[in-house]
């Protein structure tokens, strides 16, 4: 019977030096090749997915930005965006806090000019986190990006908003300060037609209230006719809840936040011990 396995990439499939193990790898192939389809559903951005896919030649639909970016080989994507009103009142709250932002759109990775400055002043307010950076860590989150191919760089958030051609799937915050936000989140989270989440202790990510994990896993198995009762999904933070809650068979890392595992069916290894290959072995794989 032809399961569907959607697995998440940070702190799941990736181990905590960003890289697929060969167990990993190992048993997504093997998964395949008995006819079950394995899809990759993370809170980054596709290009970054498909990237990171093609450096271990991994062939899979994807559910990119947190679901919201469904991609299925030779098919269009399936988006689910933020309205126009949306991302103009999250942006409104997240000037007031000067918190630093990223949008990931339709036509890559867009972010504010102001992106530095507004880290370092984040960073400031956290002096015990500052301090346990090391120079490069340091150096790494307080770069102004470069405009690339899929990154672009903005003033306002009007000149995103006023592009017709351009569609917001998904806001990544960053703070560092515990209890600005919880703040911030409880701001957000009172904005109609938005769903707030987060994948670390110092983000926060905003999608349209439709746009989730779970969209992703179902819109995937909708595509090549699964039942959800066949689909299983494996992830360790909050944002992989939407999918943990729509598949038949939800499998929380070892490494997972304690709440993501008190509301999932089973708990497998950790990332750093192949638990998605533990997991596909015990709930997947059909011995020959």
């Amino acid at each position: 019977m032809m399961k569907l396995i959607a697995i998440d990439m940070d702190g799941t499939l990736l181990s905590s030096n960003l890289t697929i193990s060969s167990e990993n790898l190992q048993a997504i192939r093997e998964a395949q090749n008995q006819g079950n389809v394995v899809m990759i559903c993370s809170g980054r951005a596709p290009e970054n997915i498909l990237e990171l896919l093609d450096e271990y030649r991994l062939s899979c639909p994807i559910g990119a930005s947190n679901g919201t970016v469904v991609m299925i080989e030779g098919k269009e994507p399936q988006m689910i965006s933020l309205t126009n009103e949306e991302v103009q009142e999250t942006a409104k709250i997240l000037e007031t806090y000067r918190a630093p932002y990223k949008l990931y759109t339709n036509k890559g990775i867009w972010v504010p000019e102001h992106w530095m400055d507004h880290v370092q002043e984040a960073l400031n307010a956290n002096q015990e986190l500052k301090n346990r950076l090391t120079d490069l860590e340091y150096r790494q989150l307080t770069e102004q990006p470069k405009e690339t191919v899929n990154i672009r760089l903005f003033r306002n958030v009007q000149d995103v908003i006023n592009r017709s051609d351009l569609f917001v799937q998904k806001f990544f915050i960053l703070q560092f300060q515990p209890q600005m936000r919880e703040k911030m989140m409880k701001d957000l989270q009172n904005l109609c037609g938005v769903a707030v989440t987060t994948s670390g202790i110092y983000n926060i990510e905003v999608m349209n209230k439709n746009g989730n994990k779970g969209f992703g896993l179902k819109t995937v198995a909708r595509h090549f006719n699964i039942p959800i009762e066949n689909t299983i999904a494996i992830g360790d933070n909050f944002n992989d809840v939407p999918m943990m809650e729509a598949a038949g068979l939800s499998v929380a890392m070892g490494n997972a936040e304690p709440e993501v595992k008190e509301i999932c069916d089973v708990v497998t290894k950790t990332n750093d011990e192949h638990g998605v290959a533990y997991a596909i072995q015990q709930y997947v794989l059909q011995s020959k």
